[in-house]
């Protein structure tokens, strides 16, 4: 039974994978193609063939996730040059930070830019405050980028400070030697190691980008939708086959771009491992040259750059949350929240349902995910033939959007399906957790297989000599060693969860299944006082979940893990 376990285990993740992930994203596929019972390529010729859809939808769509990946790279490479060149205090924490886009809910991202760019946020507060005109930035396409730049700006920070760290500071002094300048040394040796990092930086930010959904809803609506928007749009209108086509050629897109990252990344990975890395320079120089001088004006102005872009937003939706109508500051707000607990009708959104069923969806997803994204973990990291394909069908989810996968299990699970003339129904909590799972177990994976890739295998042969099986070396030796890439991974697996919006605002169905995202949503819609207050709650739950990671996750994950 011992030496059955793993292929136990594998088989049971396999089936999940199969039930909640494959066949629900089947059926989208089978939407597409068949309609009133007969195949059919209608719905997706009449995609591809569609002006509308391919230069306004597909087009647009395409345009901003290009414009949002160029703003998050500028954006993002002055700050992994001084994450890696530069040592001050509190560069450690800086550096944590970077994990921000996988821990912070987009929808709290959007209400954070909606308080600060809207007709009364706080920029125009400032405007007006300094004898200058309001401006209007809400719905347009400058929120939009700026608000992904935000997002994603620190995953290319984060992939290209690793990559600057584990350039050879040998290979420069080399090149010193040989007569080159600073200018041409960094040209030619520390260059061309940066640029696969900004690539790998750069692809992710547009796949991610490209599947925005709750960012792109809240700060351009209907009349900037991208194609995850006008997908929910047709979902809500009940028109499934338009929807399917739409998402079948979104996905197709999605894959192909993971699947050229996968591969590039895979290559990548382990590159400088073991060099010496370049010694960092004080933010506070010995001697103020002018060369010193102008790094410390960039870095100056590089820092008001982040506090306008990065905490300004974060800070505004607070405010807003203890901001009343004449500007002073009030808790009305909370209190609108604690009122509707207690008066609002069944058919309200009320505050602790939310948090509730966050929390309850939260403990579910990591009841699933973790062990799913362990036995991935193990598999992804042993020797055997077809170890690739099993990565890259263990890391699809990652490439297909919650909104498709939200359709997928509503036309498959939670509409029904005939098993041996039995009528099978997955609906309410259950379809939401699979949801979350399915996107958070590959976060579980890309933290644990690193850590398992890198232990040193006579530990294992060593207990093998002794008489464990395969199975017992890896419960009693490889995993224990292992356990703060798990934590962190769990810790992840639960902030994912906490802050998933795509596809639970699909699934979500009366007071049983909406969560704190779907609440800051609706609530969006008709005040932003309380939607700011409910955002607060929302920032006050995830940031736990940062706490652990930053605790547990270390540098473990800087190289071939998220």
């Amino acid at each position: 039974m011992e030496a059955q376990a793993l292929t136990v285990g594998s088989a049971v993740t396999a089936l999940v994978l199969l039930v909640v992930f494959y066949y629900p994203v089947a059926t989208v596929f089978v939407d597409a193609v068949f309609v009133d019972g007969r195949p059919t390529v209608e719905p997706i010729v009449s995609v591809l063939s569609s002006r509308f859809y391919l230069v306004d939808i597909f087009g647009f769509t395409a345009y901003q996730a290009l414009l949002s990946t160029v703003a998050s790279v500028l954006l993002g490479l002055p700050g992994a040059w001084i994450l890696s060149r530069f040592e001050f205090r509190g560069r450690r924490t800086l550096r944590s930070l970077t994990i921000l886009p996988f821990v912070m809910p987009s929808i709290m991202v959007a209400i954070g830019f909606v308080a600060t760019f809207g007709r009364n946020g706080t920029l125009n507060g400032v405007l007006t405050a300094i004898g200058l005109p309001p401006v209007e930035l809400l719905f347009t396409l400058e929120a939009i980028v700026i608000a992904h730049a935000f997002y994603n700006a620190p995953l290319v920070a984060r992939v290209t400070t690793a990559a600057w760290e584990s350039v050879d500071a040998s290979a420069i002094e080399t090149a010193r030697s040989l007569g080159a300048s600073p200018t041409r040394a960094f040209r030619d040796v520390v260059l061309p190691q940066l640029l696969p990092a900004v690539a790998v930086g750069a692809t992710l930010t547009f796949v991610f980008t490209f599947a925005s959904f709750p960012i792109v809803l809240a700060l351009g609506g209907f009349q900037l939708a991208t194609v995850e928007v006008f997908i929910y749009s047709r979902i809500q209108n009940l028109a499934y086959a338009e929807a399917a086509a739409l998402a079948v050629v979104e996905t197709a897109i999605s894959l192909g771009l993971t699947y050229w990252y996968l591969r590039y990344e895979g290559r990548t990975r382990g590159s400088g491992q073991g060099a010496r890395p370049q010694p960092r320079y004080s933010l506070w120089p010995g001697s103020w040259t002018a060369k010193a001088a102008g790094a410390r004006i960039t870095i100056a102005a590089y820092g008001l750059v982040v506090l306008a872009v990065f905490v300004g937003p974060i800070a505004s939706m607070v405010l807003t949350s203890l901001t009343g109508p004449g500007g002073g500051l009030t808790l009305e707000h909370y209190l609108f929240l604690l009122e509707r607990q207690q008066t609002g009708a069944s058919y309200q959104v009320r505050p602790l349902p939310a948090i509730a069923n966050s929390l309850r969806f939260g403990v579910g997803t990591l009841l699933v995910a973790v062990p799913m994204g362990v036995v991935m973990a193990v598999l992804t990291t042993r020797e055997f033939r077809g170890r690739a394909a099993i990565d890259a069908l263990a890391m699809a989810p990652f490439a297909v959007s919650g909104i498709v996968v939200g359709l997928g299990l509503l036309r498959g699970l939670v509409f029904g399906v005939d098993v041996f003339g039995t009528r099978v129904q997955v609906t309410g909590a259950i379809a939401v957790v699979a949801a979350h799972a399915v996107g958070a177990y590959p976060f579980v994976t890309r933290n644990v297989a690193p850590l398992l890739g890198n232990l040193d295998p006579r530990l294992v042969e060593s207990a093998r000599s002794l008489g464990a099986s395969r199975v017992r070396a890896l419960v009693d030796i490889e995993l224990p060693l292992v356990a703060a890439g798990v934590v962190a991974g769990a810790a992840f697996a639960f902030a994912i969860s906490i802050g998933e919006f795509d596809s639970t605002v699909v699934l979500a169905e009366g007071s049983t299944s909406y969560t704190m995202p779907v609440a800051v949503e609706r609530y969006l819609g008709r005040r932003l006082g309380p939607a700011t207050a409910m955002g607060c709650v929302l920032l006050a739950v995830t940031s736990l979940s940062f706490v652990i990671i930053e605790r547990f996750g270390g540098r473990y994950g800087e190289r071939g893990g998220f």
